[in-house]
């Protein structure tokens, strides 16, 4: 053989072992990386496997009494770890893993995603509310509080969480809302009744008013002053029973419900009252000034202040009447009085007074339903109302309206 050819050969040879050399030189590099990330992984599971070990240990009592499940998974979502409490919710008694973020419903998957999302982000989330399908393909509702678990060198190895079966709370929740729409709808029925019930029965009434007004005036020179008299009581009776038909439909309609909030000018409001009500030449309304603007259904503030008001009207015994409406603004609240120098009310009726058709004082225009109706009008705004009286001296009703 020539000298050139194994110059030639001699210089193949150097190049594949040079070669030979760096791939060997990659594949150890690999390795090592491949080396250093199982044992990075293994020491995660082992730091893991202790901390868990750990924690049951510490805590197994805690678990084995403790009335929700508890696992511990790693961030992919695979239960590691779970109490009795746990495979009884899941169903699931077999060794083969679950995983909890494919135990959600799929109709709750978006919503899940952004609170395993905010678990990595910022550690925790507390009260995810979600659906999940168990082992056995059953539905159940529960209640997921979740934190991360950190190794002793701060870096995140899993997470862990307690979940509560609401299944219970939810069935519950329903059955409130489906009642809540039912009473709804009876209401709306109720109220349509008593608009029905209320015009079928003022007709008869109003025309046995005007048969009453026409026979007297077919028969004034034949009457006597005692038949003239009854018919007036008969006209008298006419009237009070189409109120007492008014004021019930009143109190129907009245707390039910709030229509449309609006910005209620009280300074206007109980001036156009004093211009509208019959106030008696003997009897001064003053109102204090500067009252509030409050958030509330302007009608229904209205019925209040307007009842009150009739309502001392009807029962000033002095020749110098006088009734003071004022307001003190709390913290959460306004308080409203509205105070009189008429008779009063004894103490032992104080709370009866509210109370539908108790009218303790037997007066012809009373029919012992516009306190009533206040009472129910305060309640819907959260409110309260009570009064302070002296028989004789007068009476001050004071209530409050929720800000």
């Amino acid at each position: 053989m020539e000298n050139n050819e194994l110059e030639v050969l001699k210089k193949a040879l150097e190049r594949e072992k040079s070669a030979r050399k760096q791939a060997e030189l990659i594949l150890e590099q690999k390795s090592r990386n491949l080396l250093l990330i199982s044992r990075e992984l293994k020491l995660a599971n082992q730091e893991l496997t202790k901390l868990l070990n750990e924690k049951s240990t510490q805590l197994s009592g805690v678990f084995k009494n403790i009335n929700d499940a508890y696992v511990v998974f790693n961030l992919s979502g695979d239960i590691l770890e779970m109490n009795n409490n746990a495979k009884e919710l899941f169903n699931h008694y077999s060794d083969s893993t679950l995983n909890i973020k494919k135990l959600v419903h799929k109709k709750d998957l978006e919503y899940s995603n952004q609170f395993f999302k905010q678990l990595e982000e910022i550690g925790s989330f507390t009260n995810f509310t979600s659906r999940i399908v168990t082992s056995t393909k059953s539905t159940k509702w529960v209640q997921i509080n979740a934190s991360l678990i950190y190794s002793h060198s701060k870096k995140i190895i899993g997470a862990q969480g307690i979940v509560r079966d609401i299944s219970k709370i939810k069935k519950l929740e329903l059955q409130k809302e489906n009642i809540l729409k039912e009473l709804e709808n009876s209401n709306n029925q109720l109220q349509e009744y008593a608009h029905i019930v209320s015009h079928d029965l003022k007709s008869p009434l109003r025309s046995l008013h005007a048969l009453c007004s026409w026979i007297k005036e077919d028969n004034i020179d034949s009457f006597n002053e005692t038949t003239l008299q009854n018919f007036n009581l008969i006209e008298n009776t006419l009237e009070n029973m189409e109120n007492l038909i008014s004021n019930v439909l009143e109190y129907s309609s009245a707390g039910y419900k709030i229509d449309e909030y609006e910005q209620v000018d009280l300074n206007k409001l109980l001036l156009n009252l004093k211009r509208t009500l019959f106030i008696p030449e003997h009897i001064k309304v003053n109102i204090q000034e500067n009252l509030p603007t409050i958030k509330a259904e302007k009608t229904k503030i209205q019925q209040i202040f307007q009842n009150l008001i009739s309502n001392s009207i009807k029962f000033i015994d002095k020749e110098n009447g006088l009734i003071e409406i004022s307001c003190n603004e709390k913290k959460h609240h306004y308080e409203f009085s509205v105070s009189d120098n008429g008779i009063g009310v004894d103490k032992q009726y104080h709370n009866k007074i509210f109370n539908i058709f108790q009218s303790l004082n037997r007066n012809d225009d009373s029919t012992g339903v516009g306190l009533s109706i206040v009472k129910k009008i305060v309640n819907l705004y959260e409110g309260e109302i009570w009064l302070d009286s002296k028989l004789g001296k007068g009476t001050t009703f004071y209530f409050t309206i929720k800000k």
